[in-house]
C-alpha cells in the first residue's frame, strides 16, 4: 500500500506543485489504484508516474470546488481511449454526477466503460464494504459541502508460529496451509491440533485518512482516531488562524493538535498556498512539529509506503456517546 502525491498545490496550479490529487496505490493488496479527487491536470501527473490509469476503478472527491474536480472529464476520457473497458465508481457529494455527465455530454465524449456514481448523503457514513476495505466519510467545514474519508483495511491473518508446530514434530505440508487459514485439523496420528493454538494473533489493517479543505472541525479528529496516516490541508501557517477561520481552511498548527489528539501515526500536509513557495513551505512542517512530530509537507510525485501498525505517544480521543460508533471501527 501506497501514498502518491499527484498534486499539493492550492487554488491554482504553480510552477512546482499542481492542484490537488492524491493516489492510494492497492496494487499489492487488490491490484487497483483508487484517486483521491483530480485537479486540473491530473491526468498529466499520471504520465509522470508509474501508475495506469486502467487500474484505477474508484474516484473519491472531497468538493466541488475546480482545483478538485476540474481534471476529472478528461483523466475519464484519457481512460478510455486508452481502452479502459472496466466499470469505474465515483463517489462525492451531490452534485458530482451532472458535472461529469453535462462535461462529457457538451464534449461529445463517449466513454468505453459504465460510470457509477455514489452520492454521499449530507451526514456521511458507509460509502463502501467489501471483504478488503471498508470506506466511511464525514463532512467538513468549507464554503462548500466538503468531505473527509476514513479507508480502513481488513485485519490481517496472524503468522503461523512455525517452530511449535516443528516441536510438536509436525513436517511442513498442507496441513500448515490449513492451521494457517484457520482451520483444526486431526493428524494421521489421531492428535487434533487446533488453528488457535498455533497461529498468532490477527494484524490490525491500516488506517488512511483524507481530508476535503476544512476548516477546524471536531469531525477531523473521529476520522482520523488511530489512523496510520493522516492527509490534512494546511494552506495557512502560524498566526494566520484568522485568514484560515475567514477562507474556511486550516493552519499547520492545526493540522498537528488535529494529528495528536487523534493519535495518528504519520501527518502529511498538503494544499500548500503558492505564498509558500520552495523551502518556505517546509516552514509549515517545522510548525506543527512542535506539536505533532511525524510531520511532513509532501511535494507533487512523493510516494510512501503505509507500514503495517502505528506508532504513536499521542492517545486517541473518545468520541461522543450520541456518535454512530461505526464510522470510526
Amino acid at each position: 500500500m501506497q501514498l502518491e502525491f499527484l498534486g499539493t498545490g492550492a487554488g491554482t496550479p504553480a510552477r512546482y506543485r499542481n492542484v490537488t490529487g492524491i493516489a492510494l496505490r492497492l496494487l499489492e493488496e487488490i491490484n487497483a489504484v483508487w484517486l483521491f479527487d483530480v485537479g486540473e491536470g491530473t491526468q498529466h501527473q499520471i504520465l509522470r508516474s508509474t501508475i495506469r490509469p486502467g487500474k484505477v476503478n474508484k474516484i473519491f472527491i472531497t468538493h466541488l470546488h475546480g482545483d478538485h474536480i476540474f481534471g476529472l472529464p478528461g483523466f475519464l476520457s484519457s481512460r478510455s481511449f486508452q481502452g479502459g473497458e472496466d466499470a469505474l465508481d465515483i463517489y462525492g457529494p451531490h452534485g458530482i454526477k451532472q458535472f461529469v455527465e453535462t462535461s462529457l455530454h457538451v464534449s461529445q465524449s463517449h466513454l468505453t466503460y459504465k460510470l457509477r456514481f455514489h452520492e454521499l448523503a449530507d451526514e456521511g457514513g458507509l460509502v463502501l464494504q467489501d471483504d478488503d476495505f471498508t470506506v466511511m466519510a464525514l463532512p467538513l467545514d468549507h464554503k462548500i459541502q466538503s468531505f473527509g474519508y476514513r479507508v480502513i483495511e481488513r485485519d490481517h491473518p496472524g503468522e503461523l508460529q512455525v517452530a511449535k508446530l516443528q516441536d510438536l514434530n509436525i513436517p511442513a505440508g498442507p496441513v500448515y496451509g490449513q492451521l494457517k487459514a484457520g482451520k483444526d485439523v486431526v493428524l494421521d496420528d489421531g492428535r487434533e491440533i487446533r488453528a488457535a493454538d498455533v497461529v498468532g494473533a490477527p494484524k490490525p489493517g491500516r488506517i488512511i485518512t483524507i481530508l476535503g479543505d476544512t476548516r477546524k472541525h471536531e469531525n477531523i479528529v473521529r476520522l482520523a482516531e488511530g489512523a496510520t496516516v493522516l492527509v490534512h490541508e494546511s494552506t495557512y501557517g502560524k498566526g494566520e488562524g484568522k485568514l484560515a477561520r475567514s477562507y474556511y481552511h486550516s493552519t499547520s498548527l492545526q493540522a498537528g493538535q488535529a494529528a495528536h489528539d487523534a493519535g495518528v501515526g504519520r501527518l502529511f500536509l498538503t494544499h500548500i498556498s503558492a505564498r509558500y513557495a520552495g523551502k518556505q513551505a517546509n516552514e509549515l512542517a517545522y510548525q506543527a512539529q512542535g506539536i505533532f512530530e511525524n510531520t511532513r509537507v509532501v511535494n507533487d510525485f512523493d510516494v510512501f509506503e503505509i507500514p503495517m501498525g502505528v506508532q504513536s505517544n499521542s492517545k486517541p480521543i473518545k468520541l461522543k456517546p450520541d456518535h454512530d460508533q461505526t464510522i470510526v471501527k
